[in-house]
């Protein structure tokens, strides 16, 4: 196995929004607007929300091969907003 491969396995796949928040440099607090936003990508279960490990070097790796500032807006899903009821709905019908 090689060792990016290692790496990936030993290290999380999804992280709580403050631990998101740390690794970014942000608040949390402005995390959670992103989120609220449909800006940043997360998960919501309930009344619990985790962001995709995978989202985080996504972001990175849009910016390192644009050399350039990446807009997480830009990079949302079409999926509605964490906290849309509709989106859903729509889903299990």
């Amino acid at each position: 196995m090689n060792h990016r491969k290692v790496r990936e396995l030993d290290r999380p796949r999804f992280y709580r929004v403050g631990e998101a928040a740390a690794m970014l440099n942000l608040s949390p607090m402005t995390l959670y607007r992103a989120i609220q936003a449909g800006e940043f990508p997360a998960i919501r279960v309930r009344n619990r929300i985790i962001v995709p490990a995978r989202a985080i070097d996504d972001i990175e790796q849009a910016a390192v091969t644009s050399n350039s500032v990446v807009d997480t807006a830009n990079l949302a899903t079409t999926t509605p907003p964490a906290n849309s009821q509709a989106g859903l709905r729509d889903r299990q019908a």
